[in-house]
């Protein structure tokens, strides 16, 4: 990628999904993006509220009882990590999906490139952040936020609690980048949904921040704007800011022009999502049904 963005970019404004689906668009862009040479940049909500599995975690640790009484839903990535709890209205997430030619060879380039718009988003919305200064030890490895910090893709925020957790893979000539966006922190949802942990949500507190809480600190800042972060006090409003300004970052930066799913691709990906996403093979024995 140079400076200019992708060579063709669109961007699809933040869909409202289920975390199959969310994951089944991803890999069917990479397939557009390898065949046709066409990028996607997008921002999703997920819903219901998931629990995202990384690609070796053992099912195990998630509390299924817990996720089954309040209709929390699970899906297992293609990426790995630890799982992240993606909250409908406290998680904003994005993906990145670009042909393979257009980006480094190098991963931790690749990162660095692909999270010029975050670090740009958080800019705008008065937020101190950046990639950890370096690794800090893990608290419970099954879960993504608690994990050891790793300089290469972790932004935290200045006080060093995590903002956000960023993984890649390649598929078909094609990179996928995805991640999550802290906007609000619910420690207990998120530690409740995991299996056997024995941490406090004042321990989960202490290494994990979300926007609405930094930017609010921001006003402590003499150069802050309320004009740039909007107002806090309303969460709705809030949100949909935060979003709107990610879209932006994501479509100046790659060069995209908005657009839309092919009914085609839509058609794809609902097929994809019944056959792998939400099949037991993939989510609790981590085999592909449809490879």
């Amino acid at each position: 990628m140079t400076t200019d963005g992708f060579d063709e970019c669109r961007l699809v404004r933040e869909e409202i999904i289920d975390g199959a689906t969310a994951m089944a668009l991803d890999e069917i862009a990479a397939r557009t993006a390898a065949e046709e040479g066409r990028a996607t940049v997008r921002v999703y909500q997920w819903l219901p509220s998931t629990l995202s599995l990384g690609y070796r975690q053992d099912p195990e640790t998630v509390n299924w009882e817990h996720v089954e009484e309040y209709g929390i839903d699970v899906v297992r990535r293609p990426t790995g990590g630890g799982g992240i709890y993606h909250d409908t209205y406290g998680d904003i997430s994005y993906s990145i999906i670009a042909p393979a030619a257009e980006t480094p060879g190098n991963l931790k380039e690749t990162y660095d490139q692909f999270c010029e718009p975050l670090f740009d988003l958080f800019e705008e919305l008065g937020v101190d952040a950046g990639f950890a200064d370096e690794e800090s030890p893990a608290i419970y490895e099954p879960a993504c936020y608690l994990r050891a910090l790793d300089p290469a893709h972790d932004i935290v925020a200045g006080d060093g609690r995590k903002l956000s957790g960023n993984a890649q893979y390649r598929q078909r000539d094609a990179v996928v980048q995805h991640g999550s966006i802290t906007f609000h922190v619910d420690a207990d949802q998120h530690l409740r949904s995991f299996a056997g942990h024995d941490v406090s949500e004042e321990e989960f507190r202490a290494r994990v921040t979300g926007i609405d809480e930094q930017a609010t600190k921001s006003r402590e800042n003499p150069d802050y704007s309320s004009e740039t972060v909007g107002p806090m006090d309303s969460f709705d409003y809030a949100r949909e800011h935060a979003v709107r300004q990610l879209e932006e970052k994501l479509a100046a930066w790659a060069g995209a022009e908005e657009g839309s799913w092919t009914s085609e691709e839509r058609a794809r990906a609902e097929e994809l999502a019944e056959a792998k996403y939400r099949s037991d093979a993939w989510n609790l024995e981590r085999t592909d049904p449809t490879a």
